[in-house]
């Protein structure tokens, strides 16, 4: 008995929340209290002048950081529509926070001092990949949850939650080489 324009409308709902999900699968994953509190230390430690956070979601992450590192620019990249309002709207009255509305693989890392993400197993190869070629030495990539496969972390935190997970952190260790071809 239900209208079946409603079940289109639920379709659309999900798609516009969920697109990273379906086009790269990337699921929305929320960052909670606890990476929250180890993501402040370790920006509070590094002194970090540039974090993005690829697939940032609606914010979770990017908000709140911006907000207590106001010496620090931020960039936020969402590329599910309705995730990306949502972000859009949490973060446009932090001066030093720039939302993005494009893929993760079409983001520069050059000059970024930390690249958090929380995505999934399926895109970290590739990912870490792209941190090596465009990171700069001494700069950190972040992982919540889910390792890059083949290559041991510089150091992991324990978040100390019920899920029982880490960051796992890579630092840059120097300039990429340069192809002789």
């Amino acid at each position: 008995g239900i209208e079946p324009g409603w079940f289109l409308l639920a379709f659309i709902g999900l798609v516009l929340i969920y697109r990273g999900a379906a086009a790269e699968r990337i699921p929305l994953y929320l960052s909670n209290a606890h990476a929250l509190a180890a993501l402040n230390e370790l920006l509070d430690e590094r002194r970090s002048q540039l974090c993005i956070d690829l697939g940032a979601g609606i914010g979770s992450a990017v908000a709140p950081l911006a907000a207590n590192f106001p010496a620090c620019k931020f960039v936020g990249v969402e590329n599910a529509p309705a995730s990306w309002l949502i972000g859009y709207l949490r973060t446009r009255g932090l001066n030093n926070c720039r939302w993005l509305y494009q893929s993760l693989w079409d983001t520069p890392l050059a000059e970024a001092d930390i690249v958090y993400a929380f995505l999934s197993p399926e895109p970290m190869a590739r990912l870490w990949l792209k941190a090596e070629q465009e990171m700069h030495p001494g700069a950190l990539f972040i992982s919540n949850s889910f390792p890059v496969p083949d290559k041991n972390p510089s150091f992991t935190i324990e978040l100390g939650e019920k899920r029982q997970t880490c960051l796992y952190c890579y630092e840059i260790a120097s300039a990429p080489e340069a192809s002789s071809d």
